[in-house]
């Protein structure tokens, strides 16, 4: 079983350059990245040969120049990182973790009512896991089905 790679934060910075631009050489992740922080291109290029060799990014050569790719799609990664904050933080109680989110800062009208939604909508899937269980649990006690009536023939 082969475990995937999670990236540091330095890393989830690189990667979010690759996820909005698609496709990206050093020299254009340095220029986005030296926007919002000081680093220099020959430490991006090694974040990259790293990524590269954990495989969260890959790359192709156009002439002489690597052009970079991330492996992963966001929400993938997304989902893997709360996940491990979920189980490793807060033992797996998802209402503690949104009670932290919400405590950072107040949500949008546009956040709550996505959260609502994603409330009916986790509503909506465990009745319908609970139903599934409840017709389960019914065609166990239902008496055996009935032996086919002989057919009446020619002896």
């Amino acid at each position: 079983m082969s475990v995937e790679p999670t990236p540091t934060e330095r890393e989830l910075e690189i990667l979010k350059v690759l996820w909005d631009r698609g496709e990206a050489t050093v020299r254009a992740v340095h220029e986005e990245m030296s926007r919002h922080a000081p680093i220099v291109q020959n430490t991006v290029q090694a974040f990259l040969r790293t990524m590269e060799d954990k495989g969260l990014v890959r790359h192709r050569l156009e002439g002489r120049t690597f052009v970079y790719e991330p492996v992963l799609r966001p929400q993938d990664t997304k989902q893997k990182l709360v996940s491990r904050v979920l189980h490793r933080v807060f033992d797996g109680a998802i209402d503690q973790l949104v009670q932290s989110a919400l405590s950072l800062r107040r949500p949008t009208s546009e956040e709550l009512a996505k959260l609502e939604g994603l409330i009916r909508e986790a509503r909506g899937d465990v009745a319908k896991g609970d139903a599934a269980k409840d017709d389960m649990a019914k065609g166990a006690r239902a008496s055996p089905p009935a032996t086919p009536a002989k057919r009446k023939g020619k002896r």
